[in-house]
């Protein structure tokens, strides 16, 4: 390329500069358009010709005589290469053949966020058509190959809490298999040697860290909320009373297919007999019931070091915000302070509009 240009300015000195200097303006000349985020096809077998036509019908090239003249002298054309292109806007003449050049293809994409369960992560995989899963069960069930995590907890009988929260980009014709498997060492890169040995030093198995951790991403909205949150879980587990963490109960009712999904915890739910009901049962549930992210891991390896066994969420703050307590009785006035501003709350959304306060 840096000859060619060369090769422009010489013949700018040769020609007196105006033709020459034009074609060379152009190519540096930044395009606007309007195909920003959508992608353009170039198919296989295209002819550099071709190629320049579309662009220019796309309003992402212009000048198109004079740059079907560049490419021809330069050779350009015979390095297109067939694909799926996104072109920023602007961009220049040079830098859309350096695209082509270099080859681009779509890629989809999948958010697991923090916090989500196996079945929203199914859920999400079902919707991309490209996967080609009947429903989500489908993926359901490739989420039950734990061969590759046998290493790290051999009671492992599904991929729970090790789909690792991140954006994942793919390629059509990537299998829901390979995706779930983007996912499984995206979690196995994070949990490195130094992890385990955080682990050991709590003397902790890497399931209880996941399981600790999934805990925490469920119940923490603030991040510098979550070693407090890793704390009272340890506290609590250390006295061996009952975690009561309604995260675990709802999954419990999923787990039974009764969970109702309007974000209320009924009393069957927290009458549900299982293991997974921290309300039932002490110390931790038997395995991981969501994907933990980051600070969540990093809490449940590096717990604050505190006295706290009860925390309650601060109605005064719409962040998530909880306030913690070392005793029953500071946790109940937490807890009534909660209700009561609930009650109002409640009153004042049923309050007609036009109704003023008294």
């Amino acid at each position: 390329m840096k000859r060619i240009l060369v090769a422009l300015l010489f013949l700018v000195l040769l020609t007196g500069g105006a033709a020459a200097y034009w074609i060379y303006a152009t190519l540096h000349t930044p395009v606007y358009h309007t195909k920003r985020g959508q992608y353009i096809e170039i198919p296989r077998g295209s002819s550099p010709s071709a190629v320049l036509r579309r662009l220019a019908s796309e309003g992402i090239l212009k000048h198109e005589l004079l740059l079907e003249i560049y490419v021809k002298l330069s050779g350009a054309g015979s390095r297109f290469r067939a694909g799926e292109y996104s072109f920023p806007s602007p961009i220049t003449p040079l830098g859309v053949f350096r695209k082509l050049e270099q080859g681009e293809q779509r890629l989809l994409r999948l958010t697991v966020i923090e916090g989500w369960t196996r079945w929203d992560i199914a859920n999400a995989m079902a919707n991309i058509p490209e996967l080609g899963l009947p429903d989500s069960d489908a993926a359901l069930e490739l989420m039950n190959d734990v061969g590759q995590i046998r290493d790290l907890d051999p009671q492992a009988t599904n991929l729970e809490g090790y789909l690792y929260p991140d954006t994942y980009e793919f390629a059509p014709g990537t299998t829901a298999k390979t995706l779930i498997e983007m996912m499984l060492k995206r979690f196995l890169s994070k949990w490195t040697t130094e992890s385990a040995m955080s682990a050991q030093a709590i003397n902790r198995t890497p399931r209880q860290i996941v399981t600790t951790a999934s805990l925490i991403e469920t119940e923490a909205k603030l991040e510098n909320e979550r070693p407090l949150i890793a704390s009272v879980i340890y506290n609590r587990l250390q006295k061996d009373v009952p975690l009561g963490i309604d995260s675990s109960i709802i999954y419990a009712s999923k787990l039974a297919g009764r969970w109702k999904n309007d974000g209320k915890v009924y009393k069957s739910d927290v009458d549900r007999r299982s293991p997974y009901n921290t309300r039932l049962h002490a110390g931790l549930p038997p395995g991981p019931i969501a994907s933990p992210g980051a600070s969540a891991l990093q809490a449940a390896l590096n717990p604050a070091q505190t006295d706290y066994l009860y925390y309650v969420r601060e109605p005064s703050r719409n962040d998530g915000a909880h306030n913690f307590y070392t005793n029953e009785k500071e946790f109940s006035q937490g807890v009534q302070a909660l209700r009561n501003w609930e009650r109002q709350r409640d009153a004042e959304n049923a309050r007609p509009k036009n109704q003023s306060a008294q």
